[in-house]
C-alpha cells in the first residue's frame, strides 16, 4: 500500500503541473520574426533531442525543479556531440563549462535547476553516466549543469532537489511537446517582475538554405524592460528596471540551450550561441551585474559525434561560414520567442514567506499589442 501511495505522489508531483494548458505567442496572435517555426515550435523539433522535467511544488515554500535536455537518445559519453558555451554575464554556476570550451563537446545530459541544486544535479548525472551500459570503465564525467536562483519564491536553502528528482527528469526525457511556464527548473523563477519559467521555440530554414532546424529552450529568471515583438510592454505596464516599485529587482539569470541539426563544429556553435544572446536582448534583458546569463549550443548531426575512443584523425564536414548566417537569424528569433513563451505560459504563483508573483496580465497585453498594431488576429 505504501509503494502504491508513493507512486501516486510521484504522479502528482511530476505529471500534473506539466499537464496545464499553456499558451504560446502564436496563440495570442503574436508573430515574432519572419522565419517559420517547426511543427511543435519547441527545441524537440530538432530530431533526437529529448526533454524531461521534474516539478517540485510542495507545502507553501517549495517551488523548484529540474529540466533535463538530452542531445540524443544514445550513450552521450560514448558518442559526444559538438558543443559550445557563450557567457553573456558570468554571475552564475555553470558546471562543466571549462571542458566544453576546451574540447568543444558535451558528454552528458544538460541539466537546469536552482543555484543550490547544482552539486546534487552533478552527482546525479555522474551516477546516470556510470550506470549506462558501455561505461563500466569510465572514471571521469563532465556533468553540464546550469542554474538560476529561484530563492524569491522557493525555500532554496532547504535544498529540496534530490538526485532522484534529477534522475527522474533524465529518465522521463522524451521527444514531442515540451511543458512550459511553471514547470521543471522554471517552477519558481521570476522574469521582468512577472512569473517566468521554462519556454521553448524553434525555427526551420527553407530547403534551399539546407532545411535545418534550430530549437531553443530557456529558463527565465532575469530583469530589464520587457519588449514583445518590439512593443515596450514593460513601459506600458509601468513595470521595469529602475522604476521605484515594491520588490523591483533585476538581478537573476537566464539559461539558454540551443540545439540544431545543422553540421556545425564548436567554433560555429559558439558563434550561434552569441546570436541567441541577441534574442535575449530583443526582449529587453540587460544582463545586470548579478545575472548569470549563459548559452549552451550543440549540434545533433550524427556525422559529427565524437566517439569516446576516437581515432587520431577525425574527418568531419561542416557548414561554411557564409552558410551559417541563416542559422544566426533562426537562433535570434527562436530565443526571443522562447522567452516570451515562458512568460505567456507561466501562471501566478504564491511561494516562500507568502510572496506572490503575478503572471503577465494577458488581457492588458492584448490591449497594448493592439495599440501598436502587432496582433495578427
Amino acid at each position: 500500500m505504501r509503494i502504491f501511495s508513493f507512486f501516486i505522489l510521484l504522479i502528482f508531483c511530476y505529471i500534473v503541473p506539466s499537464a496545464q494548458i499553456q499558451k504560446k505567442a502564436a496563440d495570442f496572435g503574436i508573430r515574432i520574426g519572419v522565419m517559420s517555426p517547426g511543427k511543435l515550435n519547441a527545441i524537440t523539433d530538432v530530431r533526437g533531442v529529448k526533454v524531461g522535467q521534474a516539478t517540485l511544488i510542495k507545502a507553501d515554500s517549495i517551488r523548484t525543479g529540474v529540466t533535463a535536455i538530452l542531445p540524443h537518445e544514445g550513450n552521450l559519453f560514448q558518442q559526444k556531440v559538438p558543443a559550445a558555451v557563450y557567457v553573456g554575464n558570468g554571475f552564475g554556476k555553470l558546471a562543466g563549462i571549462t571542458q566544453v570550451k576546451e574540447l568543444g563537446n558535451i558528454e552528458s545530459p544538460v541539466i537546469l535547476t536552482n543555484t543550490l541544486g547544482v552539486s546534487t544535479a552533478m552527482n546525479a548525472v555522474v551516477s546516470y553516466t556510470l550506470s549506462q551500459k558501455g561505461n563500466e570503465n569510465v572514471q571521469s564525467v563532465n556533468a553540464v549543469v546550469g542554474e538560476t536562483n529561484d530563492g524569491y519564491l522557493n525555500d532554496i536553502r532547504g535544498r529540496h532537489v534530490t538526485e532522484t528528482d534529477v534522475l527522474n527528469a533524465i529518465m522521463k526525457a522524451s521527444p514531442g511537446i515540451v511543458a512550459e511556464g511553471n514547470v521543471g527548473a522554471g517552477t519558481g523563477t521570476v522574469c521582468f517582475g512577472f512569473k517566468g519559467g521554462i519556454g521553448t521555440a524553434s525555427r526551420v530554414l527553407p530547403k534551399k538554405l539546407g532545411g535545418y532546424t534550430v530549437g531553443v529552450l530557456v529558463q527565465t529568471n532575469f530583469g530589464g524592460v520587457l519588449f514583445i515583438d518590439g512593443v515596450p510592454v514593460g513601459e506600458e505596464l509601468r513595470k521595469y528596471y529602475l522604476r521605484q516599485e515594491l520588490d523591483e529587482k533585476t538581478d537573476g539569470s537566464c539559461m539558454i540551450v540551443v540545439a540544431t541539426d545543422a553540421p556545425l563544429d564548436s567554433r560555429s556553435l559558439e558563434r550561434l550561441a552569441k546570436r541567441a544572446f541577441m534574442g535575449l536582448a530583443k526582449t529587453g534583458g540587460i544582463a545586470s551585474n548579478g545575472s548569470g546569463d549563459y548559452v549552451i549550443a550543440f549540434s545533433t548531426d550524427s556525422s559529427l559525434r565524437v566517439p569516446f575512443n576516437a581515432a587520431d584523425i577525425l574527418q568531419q564536414n561542416v557548414l561554411s561560414n557564409d552558410a551559417v548566417s541563416p542559422l544566426f537569424m533562426a537562433a535570434i528569433e527562436a530565443t526571443e520567442e522562447a522567452i516570451v513563451n515562458s512568460l505567456l505560459s507561466a501562471e501566478t504563483m504564491k511561494g516562500k514567506n507568502g510572496r506572490t508573483v503575478e503572471a503577465l496580465p494577458k488581457e492588458k497585453l492584448k490591449e497594448i499589442l493592439k495599440k501598436y498594431s502587432r496582433l495578427s488576429n
